[in-house]
């Protein structure tokens, strides 16, 4: 029996050991700790606050000076990298979270002992400060960034879902916390999923993503959403990993038409990797490897189709009537009144294909080698 083969890149090295620097974001920004220059802060935002202590391992401090001496204890624990979670609104310090189970030999770090206050509980500083934490190690080279939590805790089990974290399974009987048995529930997310994730991230971040009154208008949940379905049809969300079965989709399903527009396709020549980190992607799995994917290029003023295919091997089974079919039920979904997508004009018999499924032709653009066709179907009109 032969031994795997190292899916590693060649070459690839650990990485260091992440320097205690400071992370800034839009909402937060994320200091090494400093007794000194956090404890005042934090003491004000959590003191009298003993719930959110409930699942971890040291009892709530009840003195300013027992804060203080954790705060101490965190500053000088070897392995870690302690910060302080600052909020931008008004410059003070509502919290606190470690990197930790930091492992540079295997290329995996853990975000854990998060210790948010009431008034940054549910945040948009909250969310942003994993996301930096994310963005941190993955910078830096790392593979694998790690969510843990006591089964029990339902609330951490739903944040992990929500950041885009994967469950992994149950470590039965794990650790005694407190003088009680925990079960730990681990979740993770790997180097080649955080490109997707962390254009989740920040489109919930984003500005626009909120009202006049600070309230989201789309979950980071919905972001995130690694599996969906369309009929009978289960779709999954892409990631850097399923780049070489996505280019060899679209050479199949492409270059014929390429005899009939006479250059070559655009989303057969597209970078992908790009197109995976700053688009959705959805595929379809079959018995025998990749049969079909999805490109949807979503902005705040825009949700388009950018692609479709279908693999020769799949036809006549509408994929690709249910692939469109569940783009608009997307688009619906994060709130817009409209589906569009663009094809060449010489591909007359997909045009009447669209046409069938309820879009109408809005304009041509004329490009240097080729002649596009624009076409839109507004949303819950029949087609």
């Amino acid at each position: 029996m032969s031994l795997p083969v190292n899916s590693l890149a060649p070459g690839w090295q650990p990485p260091p050991f992440p320097p205690a620097r400071t992370l800034e974001g839009r909402y937060c920004r994320l200091e090494p700790i400093d007794p000194a220059r956090h404890l005042d802060d934090i003491w004000a935002a959590n003191q009298g606050h003993d719930r959110i202590w409930q699942w971890m391992p040291a009892d709530p401090p009840q003195s300013r000076e027992a804060y203080g001496a954790l705060l101490a204890m965190m500053q000088a624990k070897p392995g870690i990298v302690p910060y302080a979670v600052v909020d931008l609104a008004d410059g003070k310090a509502k919290g606190h979270l470690w990197l930790m189970e930091i492992r540079p030999e295997h290329g995996v770090f853990e975000v854990g002992y998060i210790t948010y206050s009431p008034a940054l509980q549910r945040t948009r500083a909250a969310t942003e400060a994993i996301y930096l934490c994310g963005e941190y190690g993955f910078s830096l080279g790392y593979r694998r960034f790690e969510w843990k939590c006591n089964d029990l805790n339902e609330p951490s089990k739903r944040a992990a879902l929500r950041f885009g974290f994967q469950y992994e399974g149950l470590f039965r009987q794990h650790m005694v916390v407190k003088g009680q048995n925990r079960d730990t529930a681990w979740f993770s997310i790997l180097d080649h999923e955080w490109p997707v994730r962390a254009r989740g991230f920040k489109r919930w971040l984003a500005p626009e993503n909120f009202d006049a009154e600070g309230r989201q208008k789309q979950a980071l949940a919905s972001f995130n959403q690694p599996v969906a379905s369309a009929g009978q049809m289960k779709l999954r969300r892409a990631s850097m990993a399923d780049i070489p079965a996505i280019l060899a989709l679209k050479n199949a399903a492409y270059t014929p038409n390429e005899g009939i527009i006479g250059v070559p396709s655009l989303p057969r020549i597209a970078d992908y990797a790009e197109i995976v980190a700053e688009h959705e992607v959805w595929l379809v799995d079959g018995p025998a490897g990749l049969e079909a994917a999805l490109v949807l290029e979503i902005e705040p003023a825009i949700f388009q189709v950018w692609s479709i295919a279908v693999a020769p091997e799949a036809g006549g089974r509408r994929l690709g009537t249910a692939l469109m079919r569940f783009a608009e039920e997307r688009g619906a979904a994060l709130g817009y009144d409209a589906v569009t997508l663009y094809t060449n004009s010489r591909l007359t018999q997909r045009i009447g294909w669209y046409e069938h499924l309820g879009y109408g032709i809005t304009h041509h653009e004329d490009r240097a080698d080729r002649r596009l066709v624009h076409m839109r179907k507004a949303l819950g009109k029949a087609g």
